[in-house]
């Protein structure tokens, strides 16, 4: 299981590292002049503010989602805290997509809804895990 939590993890990782690359992409007509339109204008400025919300987005509620994490791989993380973790990085995902690609932002609530509920489950086996067990 804890495995599969490390992957979770990595693969928000990998999402904010493509998240990175898409703004990279985004911001080179401007900063490079690579990719311009005929008229000099950058064909991507529409999404790259959008993509830089997003990517900020990804070191904010996510630090909890990693803390809860580390906490616990400490011990053997089971079945729902490897649930939990997935459902997260799935949100997350999500959560960029919608960001990104719509203006709804509505639709982005409630998805982040998941990720909170997500991040909240983690937490509370975190807490049942050091109430049940003694302290070192």
């Amino acid at each position: 299981m804890s495995q599969a939590l490390i992957l979770a993890m990595a693969a928000h990782v990998a999402l904010a590292a493509l998240l990175y690359v898409l703004l990279t992409v985004a911001r080179a007509p401007a900063v490079w002049g690579v990719g311009k339109r005929a008229d000099g204008s950058n064909p991507f400025a529409e999404f790259e503010p959008r993509i830089g919300a997003s990517l900020s987005n990804q070191f904010e509620w996510p630090v909890l989602f990693y803390a809860a994490c580390i906490l616990l791989l400490l011990g053997t993380p089971g079945p729902a805290a490897v649930g939990l973790a997935w459902l997260f990085v799935a949100g997350r995902v999500l959560h960029s997509v919608v960001h990104i690609g719509t203006r709804n932002v509505r639709l982005r609530g409630v998805v982040f809804t998941l990720n909170f509920l997500a991040v909240l489950g983690l937490w509370v086996l975190v807490v049942a895990r050091a109430a049940s067990e003694p302290l070192a």
